[in-house]
């Protein structure tokens, strides 16, 4: 089969498309013909070597999929011919990728195989962040930082389908805001000086921020007492710092929200927090946004768009 390889540690564009053997499924695992695999910030760190998961060399990147299953475990309830999304962490930029069977769901009908593969792992990760960490409660305010992105507008959209008011996005353009809206947001703010925008507004309960960098302190700014922040990365690749007299006096609190590093630790975490979607992705209220679609063999430049911001979405690749 084909598959995409980083073979050397130099950057988005020099990953390789490669001939390799069709993975062999263990008892556990689902064999899947990918029909999409989503690209993530994470495989841009991966080809960078500045991920905290460093596979040995050469391996094929690529954490979510969607497409049929070819072959899965006795009892598993999935046979060959379901049409799946599944989290499998590796191993997805290729045309057959194995799944364990707990990451692995059946999608509903209407919902296409690129949107499978732009679900499992943004809405689980949006999913860990706003209920789990960050304690999201009917009617709070939210407010997204990184909106327009995959992940974003998942975090939009997954506030709002668990009972969130007001949702303000964050993005660094009018044309991300507008898509921002389309996600479901109520309203979206510039990044430049969006701290003034949001006050002006009103507080917030809740700040979601997968961006980092200098907006860190603004954030916490926007939040009202016994509001939480929740980090869940550093795209803007500066990891902030916060004096904790801020949150001390303002009565705020800051979280960590790593759902790989913590459901996939506990046996049944990922599917638990899978099946609590599933519902929602099949009345359409979570509905992934995907943008542009790429070929295998331009997987170089799925990662440097995403790398380089130009993204909108969720970047998918088309096996």
């Amino acid at each position: 089969m084909r598959a995409v390889q980083i073979v050397r540690l130099d950057g988005p564009g020099s990953v390789e498309v490669r001939d390799v053997a069709v993975p062999e499924p263990a008892d556990d695992e689902v064999l899947v013909r990918v029909r999409a695999a989503g690209v993530g910030f994470p495989e841009v760190l991966m080809s960078r070597g500045a991920y905290q998961r460093q596979p040995d060399l050469p391996f094929t990147p690529g954490a979510e999929i969607a497409g049929e299953v070819v072959a899965a475990p006795a009892g598993s309830g999935l046979v060959p011919g379901d049409r799946v999304a599944a989290v499998c962490l590796l191993g997805g930029f290729a045309e057959y990728a194995v799944a364990p069977v707990d990451r692995t769901v059946a999608l509903p009908d209407g919902v296409s195989f690129a949107e499978g593969a732009a679900f499992a792992f943004n809405y689980g990760t949006a999913y860990f962040a706003l209920l789990e960490r960050g304690r999201l409660e009917p009617g709070e305010a939210v407010l997204v930082h990184g909106a327009a992105g995959g992940l974003g507008t998942a975090v939009i959209q997954t506030a709002k389908a668990f009972g969130a008011g007001r949702v303000v996005a964050v993005t660094s353009t009018d044309e991300k805001g507008a898509l921002a809206l389309r996600a479901g947001a109520d309203d979206y703010v510039l990044a430049d000086g969006f701290k003034d925008a949001v006050v002006r507004g009103g507080e917030v309960d809740l700040v979601i921020d997968p961006v980092g960098g200098d907006r860190f302190t603004d954030s916490l700014r926007c939040l009202r007492p016994d509001g939480r922040l929740v980090v869940v990365g550093f795209a803007a690749g500066d990891i902030p710092t916060v004096r904790v007299n801020r949150l001390l006096l303002r009565n705020v609190s800051v979280v960590g929200a790593a759902w790989v590093g913590y459901a996939f630790g506990r046996p049944g975490h990922v599917a638990r927090d899978l099946h609590a979607l599933l519902p929602h992705l099949a009345r359409g209220a979570l509905r992934p946004v995907v943008g542009a679609e790429y070929a295998l063999a331009d997987a170089g430049r799925a990662l440097t768009d995403l790398a380089e911001r130009r993204a909108r979405g969720k970047v998918v690749l088309r096996p």
